[in-house]
């Protein structure tokens, strides 16, 4: 059986902070505005991977309020997600994204993002979608104050159920 999540995020560009996207830091002036290191196309990945598993959001599950999760790279999420998953018999089978933001532009920096992002979840990296957009001048992200990320994952799971605890949890 296959499952799907959906996730999304924004974050707001400010000064004094790197910009970190994908799980790569990337020069540019201006960084994501966060708890941890704001890096929002990891969290929409996260987002989507919780939600094909039927698991709490990115927010509950390592909260703003927790001064562990401080500053913390986007990329140790993900980790631990994916170790969730794994624990749950689930594999991700492939994902999708797009980055909406005016500046910097990201079209370069898309194939390290892949070869970042492809071993965290056990893909190859022609598995592991991302596409970069503009807003086109509209809104917050088209007036560069703001990054928005959306991203779809699609998850297997990869032994059947066998405890009633399990079946609880699905």
């Amino acid at each position: 059986m296959i499952r799907a999540g959906f996730g999304y995020d924004i974050h707001r560009l400010v000064s004094g902070r790197k910009l970190y996207l994908g799980g790569l830091e990337i020069p540019f002036p201006k960084g994501l505005l966060g708890h941890s290191d704001g890096d929002c196309l990891v969290h929409a990945l996260v987002d989507a991977l919780l939600g094909a598993s039927g698991g709490e959001d990115i927010g509950r599950l390592f909260p703003d309020t927790d001064p562990r999760f401080k500053d913390i790279r986007s990329t140790a999420l993900i980790r631990a997600v994916m170790t969730r998953l794994k624990k749950r018999g689930f594999r991700v089978v492939q994902v999708d994204s797009v980055i909406v933001a005016e500046k910097p532009k990201l079209a370069p920096y898309i194939p390290r993002m892949k070869k970042v992002l492809a071993p965290l979840l056990g893909l190859k990296e022609d598995w592991v979608g991302i596409k970069a957009k503009t807003q086109e001048g509209l809104g917050v992200v088209g007036r560069g104050q703001a990054v928005q990320c959306w991203a779809l994952a699609l998850i297997r799971r990869t032994r059947k159920r066998n405890s009633s605890i399990e079946k609880k949890r699905d």
